[in-house]
């Protein structure tokens, strides 16, 4: 949850996708990044709903 929330705090701030600190260099980094990326991508969604 909190990579999550990382991630909607992450485009909330205009911050690029690829500002994500979990590189999936391991089993967990790999889960902690889709949950990153979920987030960045809900927060975008809001935020930007045309896009």
């Amino acid at each position: 949850m909190r990579a999550q929330e990382a991630g909607r705090a992450a485009a909330r701030s205009g911050r690029p996708p690829t500002a994500c600190p979990h590189k999936g260099r391991s089993d967990r980094e790999v889960l902690l990044r889709a949950a990153w990326v979920r987030g960045y991508a809900k927060s975008r969604e809001l935020l930007h709903p045309s896009m």
